[in-house]
């Protein structure tokens, strides 16, 4: 004990000492001084903390620096120095996790440079990430913890009605909704062939390098077998419709023509089926009149949370974007003769790479998983082409609040707005068929 404290006064004398020794000593630069401060603060951080959890030091043998390595780090440490470390990495590699959950993906495939044909082949964050997207580093702030905003920051209250003003495409509600009808007219998967972990995860999943999806997680028999029906009181809200970017419009948008307008028709379409939906138009994105999505999930967040919590019967929780790709790529297919937007179920894993986010933890994560890939199986079936691959990325995006919780792409900028409401219709079906678990068994054999 003694020796260590007088190694820490020597430490303490030589920093005090390196203004006046770098004065007299020219060639050092006052980067060097710098860079002389910060390795002789990291040293004694840990020496402290070696002195304060002398576990991690059993068995450690040699003197400083050859016991401690290049890095600074011990040979042998105790867990809770594995964590602080991980955390410190973390710290370093993934700021832009926690201020930069911007949710668009490129156009990646997996035949495509740097797309990811396995989950568990999943590189490290940060840098250029597949299709194009770049990453955007650094940032306020850590991994600590997200910044919270309070409801008062918020762009728009609540609740509110969409102005679009659009009567969607030229065929009555009645027309387009109802008992789904039409016939198999694509792929049909045996469970055999899903519990193939490689064979899933190529045929339905893009995974972004900010996480990671291993075969513990994306077990098709577990997410299949999960009960995704709607079992609440349809004289109550059942669904809530809301749009974290509100302002996402399409190449040929008019006035109120945005993914806000997009919701309202699906909303029109699934209260046809019969369902209580609560469409919520607030305005996360804007604040001050500028366009500000650096914290919209953090503003939706409240906004959501506050209308579940006044009704609790909501179920199934959606939340509408476009996404943004490059300038020449069109996400369009044909659907009952008309081109549609194609549209891309997107899941927040809450994990990295080097394990979970401690901060952004979602317990219905499996849920989430199953409800999209119900969806997008049935789609596989019914509707071939309608559905890009689901996406998988690293955060939360809010996921979290209710087991059916679902992000959805509906095309992007370079889609037209008619295109866009064109895919409500499908995937009107598409969630009636998972809600109401009428056609499961025709499309898992």
């Amino acid at each position: 004990m003694r020796r260590f404290l007088a190694g820490t006064v020597l430490i303490l004398l030589m920093l005090l000492c390196g203004r006046y020794i770098s004065r007299a000593a020219k060639s050092i630069t006052k980067s060097d001084y710098k860079d002389m401060i910060c390795a002789g603060g990291q040293w004694l951080v840990e020496a402290i903390w070696n002195q304060a959890h002398p576990a991690e030091n059993a068995g450690m043998s040699g003197s400083w620096p050859d016991a401690w390595g290049s890095t600074g780090g011990i040979n042998d440490p105790d867990p809770a120095y594995r964590k602080y470390n991980a955390v410190k990495t973390f710290y370093e590699e993934h700021q832009y996790l926690a201020w930069y959950g911007n949710e668009e993906s490129g156009q990646q495939t997996p035949e495509e440079p740097g797309a990811l044909a396995s989950g568990e082949a999943a590189a490290g964050a940060g840098g250029t990430a597949q299709g194009g997207e770049t990453v955007r580093g650094g940032g306020a702030g850590g991994a600590g913890g997200a910044k919270t905003e309070s409801s008062q920051d918020l762009a728009a209250g609540a609740g509110g009605t969409a102005t679009s003003g659009y009567q969607g495409p030229n065929q009555s509600l009645e027309t387009i909704t109802g008992t789904l009808e039409r016939p198999i007219t694509g792929n049909t998967y045996v469970l055999e062939q899903l519990m193939d972990y490689d064979f899933l995860i190529k045929h339905f999943y893009s995974v972004h390098t900010s996480t990671t999806a291993g075969r513990d997680l994306m077990n098709a028999k577990d997410l299949l077998s999960r009960d995704m029906t709607m079992k609440g009181d349809d004289s109550k809200p059942q669904i809530l419709i809301y749009h974290t970017h509100s302002q996402e419009a399409y190449k040929d948008s008019g006035p109120g023509q945005t993914v806000v307008g997009v919701g309202d028709y699906l909303t029109r379409l699934l209260e046809a089926k019969g369902y209580n939906v609560y469409h919520d138009t607030s305005v996360y994105d804007l604040k001050n009149g500028q366009l500000d999505r650096s914290k919209a999930y953090n503003y939706a967040l409240d906004g959501i949370t506050n209308i579940l919590q006044q009704n609790p019967s909501i179920e199934v929780v959606l939340d509408i974007h476009r996404d943004g790709v490059g300038e020449n790529l069109h996400l369009v297919t044909q659907v009952d003769g008309r081109d549609t937007a194609q549209i891309m179920f997107f899941n927040g894993l809450s994990q990295t790479p080097e394990g979970p986010i401690e901060y952004l933890q979602n317990p219905y994560r499996e849920d989430n998983l199953a409800f999209s890939l119900q969806m997008q199986l049935g789609a596989a079936a019914y509707y071939p082409g309608f559905t890009r691959k689901i996406y998988l990325k690293g955060l939360r995006y809010n996921e979290h609040l209710r087991p059916k919780s679902s992000l959805i792409e509906v095309g992007a900028q370079t889609n037209t707005y008619e295109e866009a409401l064109n895919a409500m219709e499908p995937l009107s079906e598409l969630l009636d068929m998972v809600l109401q678990g009428n056609r499961k068994d025709s499309i898992i054999q």
